[in-house]
């Protein structure tokens, strides 16, 4: 017996018109936002396609694949009646698949543990639990400074030229939470290159962390609108891994600004009326859509967190890019060009840097009860030397305070140190351990942050394992 809800397809004879890969077809029935077409026809190769517009007149197709040889006239365009939907289950672990799904490492397509649509669902905020629980993503600059917590989306702001999707490999490599629970990894690389297809499969490989990440590699050669469903079907299958098999997993999404380029190119296409810089008006609503994915539900054992990359147009804050992933998101890793210019990896410059949840993350019975007081005396020292090297350029070191002198030769033993840390992984013990020692070559007086609780305390060997709340 036919079941009611079973998707019917409808095929149409022919398009209105067509521009670039946009197919126009007149007189569609019950088509639906989302939903998936075949283009075929006598001696033309069959290709893929999604309704991106629906109107009393005009249904509007994008079209996955080159269009070259495409007739639009001649074309059968079927309707199949359900939108964009993925595998998802625990035996996509340890794959590496395209944009869609598709695998790329050779092995058969997953029977996966079902099917599901792409646009996933809002989270009840009733059922929304707070984020309190650290991650360790061996990256000293983010565990000590900005800490990143579970249930949060911390963007991390490049820009061309700066390792910001290496330091996104790193952390995939390199993040587990502190009390051992099960965890997962979902890469969602946007728009990247064949070469950096092939380093991200064999580094992982390499690394033997690939049997807990699923990579989704989108290259740069791809259509356009491939780049808009990576994300979502990353997204969909880190939310079952999550709140279906109790699994923490981490969602690495690089990056973000090809992901917003593909948009403008679509709504360009589309002949939409442009918003800030071409972008569409709608561009914060589309990004709150992936990005509100996160969270942590109340009485659940998964969790999804985010960390995707943006890469900063002209080194921009301003763009529209940057700007909106700002307000949706609960802060931001900045990545600094001068930095990297003097050979310091990870570049993270933690002054403009900001992790809103970082207070719900640390302290007592999650990382050390001291770890806020260190956090804010390193800030309160090393911005001072900050404005102490910028008064050194005009007066000279010799006419800087004593203490000012202090918190500028501070600066260089910090970035030196403490930031940079090479391509290793660095425990959160270890990064304590070393920002304890930076402090204890200044005078005690001068570390008014620190209580003395808080420094007799230092160098403890241990986090909290006490088991999360």
């Amino acid at each position: 017996m036919k079941r009611l809800d079973a998707p019917i397809a409808r095929t149409y004879s022919g398009a209105a018109s067509a521009a670039g890969p946009l197919l126009f077809v007149r007189s569609t029935r019950r088509a639906k936002l989302g939903e998936w077409v075949r283009i075929g026809g006598e001696g033309q190769e069959e290709r893929r396609g999604q309704v991106v517009d629906v109107g009393t007149e005009i249904t509007v197709i994008q079209v996955f694949e080159d269009t070259l040889g495409l007739k639009p006239a001649d074309a059968a365009i079927t309707l199949a009646g359900e939108t964009a939907t993925t595998v998802v289950g625990k035996d996509l672990l340890g794959r590496a698949l395209s944009g869609t799904g598709e695998p790329l490492d050779g092995l058969p397509p997953s029977i996966g543990e079902a099917r599901l649509p792409i646009w996933g669902a809002p989270i009840n905020p009733v059922r929304r639990q707070h984020p309190s629980d650290f991650i360790e993503t061996g990256v000293s600059a983010i565990d000590g400074m900005n800490t990143l917590v579970r249930g949060q989306k911390l963007p991390v702001f490049s820009a061309p030229g700066l390792p910001g999707v290496e330091l996104a490999a790193d952390i995939v490599e390199n993040a587990r939470p502190a009390r051992g629970e099960p965890f997962a990894v979902v890469f969602a690389a946007i728009g990247i290159t064949e070469r950096e297809t092939q380093i991200f499969v064999s580094r992982f490989r390499e690394s033997e962390v690939m049997e807990r990440t699923v990579l989704f590699l989108n290259q740069a050669s791809d259509p356009t609108i491939e780049r808009l469903l990576t994300p979502r079907v990353a997204l969909t299958t880190a939310e079952h891994l999550a709140y279906t098999h109790g699994i923490h997993v981490l969602v690495v999404m690089a990056d973000i600004t090809h992901y917003a380029e593909a948009l403008r190119e679509i709504a360009a296409a589309r002949e939409e009326i442009p918003g800030r810089r071409g972008f569409p008006g709608y561009m914060y609503t589309d990004l709150a859509s992936l990005f509100e994915r996160a969270g942590v539900l109340k009485d659940g054992k998964g969790s999804v967190t985010q960390l995707p990359v943006v890469s900063l147009p002209d080194d921009d804050m301003t763009h529209p890019i940057p700007d909106l992933t700002g307000y949706i998101t609960e802060g931001q890793i900045v990545l600094s060009r001068e930095l990297h210019q003097r050979g310091v990896y990870p570049p993270v410059d933690v002054l403009p840097s900001l992790s809103r949840l970082m207070n719900a993350g640390i302290g007592q019975d999650r990382t050390v009860p001291e770890h806020r007081e260190w956090a804010d005396q390193l800030y309160a020292v090393y911005a001072r030397g900050r404005e102490a090297k910028l008064m050194a350029a005009i007066v000279g070191s010799e006419g800087l305070a004593p203490g000012d002198r202090r918190a500028l030769d501070f600066v260089d033993a910090f970035e030196g140190q403490l930031i940079h840390q090479g391509g290793t992984r660095r425990s959160l013990v270890d990064t304590m351990r070393i920002g304890w020692s930076l402090l204890e070559t200044l005078p005690r007086d001068e570390l008014t942050r620190i209580s003395d609780t808080a420094w007799e305390a230092r160098g403890r060997d241990e986090v909290s394992k006490e088991p999360p709340r």
